[in-house]
């Protein structure tokens, strides 16, 4: 870790906090050769007396900044950030110091033992993932609109076969969102701190208990288990239709072979 001085918050009694989801990636690289004060997660120095956690999925959480100091923060962020997205999901928080508080969270406020830097990191991890799955719940409910009309004209009629080029965008972008949240993200994983701090873990599940990740994820996945399941029965019934033609035409060739041999045999001579 760098022998750098750690923005003091001890004096204060609130800290504003603020999450944000940037885009696909941040490139972290780069800023782990800067000042920091901690890693998994990275977390720097932001504004004069403020602290920037940083995730490599996307997201940051910011701590103690003022309107001025995160414009700026982010302004100098924004190299660093991987397709960003054009309206970035954020989830705004307070914190406040209590020392007979263990992590107790209530209309948008925090209540923490101390404002250090372990704390801050908890509550990042936590608050990213809310803003990670609130990105994607929005996604897949888009998805989700879009592929409920054809469920519905499945029960009419299984041959619109404008339809299969849809579904497999639709089926490519439930993969995508799943690989993210599981593989890239890993929602529902403690954070690696908890290794070196047990003592937090009980801040941990408090807020990952508060902000219902583990219940938000087991939705997630359900839906985009649905949008897999519609998709893939749709695409195999489309499949099968087209076998099923191919052996009519085949049916067919056939039936027009046996009509000419006929017609050599018997109108020819």
């Amino acid at each position: 870790m760098q022998t750098i001085s750690k923005p003091d918050l001890t004096a204060k009694e609130t800290v504003n906090g603020r999450a944000l989801f940037l885009g696909e990636r941040l490139d972290l690289k780069a800023l782990e050769t800067t000042d920091y004060f901690a890693t998994q997660p990275l977390v720097v120095g932001a504004g004069e007396q403020g602290y920037a956690v940083l995730f490599r999925y996307g997201a940051v959480v910011i701590f103690g900044l003022s309107p001025v100091e995160e414009a700026s923060f982010l302004t100098h962020l924004k190299p660093f950030v991987i397709d960003p997205f054009s309206a970035p999901e954020t989830e705004e928080v307070i914190l406040k110091h209590d020392e007979t508080s263990g992590g107790r969270v209530e209309n948008g406020t925090i209540w923490l033992q101390a404002f250090s830097v372990e704390r801050l990191q908890i509550v990042g991890d936590v608050l990213a993932k809310s803003v990670v799955l609130a990105h994607y719940e929005i996604g897949t409910g888009k998805v989700f609109e879009q592929i409920e009309p054809f469920a519905d004209t499945l029960q009419r009629s299984t041959k619109n076969e404008r339809w299969g080029k849809e579904l497999l965008r639709q089926l490519g972008r439930t993969l995508s969102i799943q690989h993210k949240i599981v593989g890239r993200v890993e929602i529902i994983d403690k954070p690696e701190l908890l290794w070196d701090a047990p003592e937090l873990e009980r801040l941990y599940l408090r807020l990952e208990n508060e902000y219902e990740i583990r219940e938000r994820h087991l939705a997630l996945e359900r839906k985009l288990d649905l949008i897999s399941r519609t998709a893939e029965t749709v695409l195999d019934l489309l499949q099968h239709n087209t076998a099923l033609r191919v052996e009519w035409y085949v049916v067919i060739l056939i039936v027009v072979e046996i009509l000419l041999s006929l017609y050599d045999l018997f109108i020819k001579v």
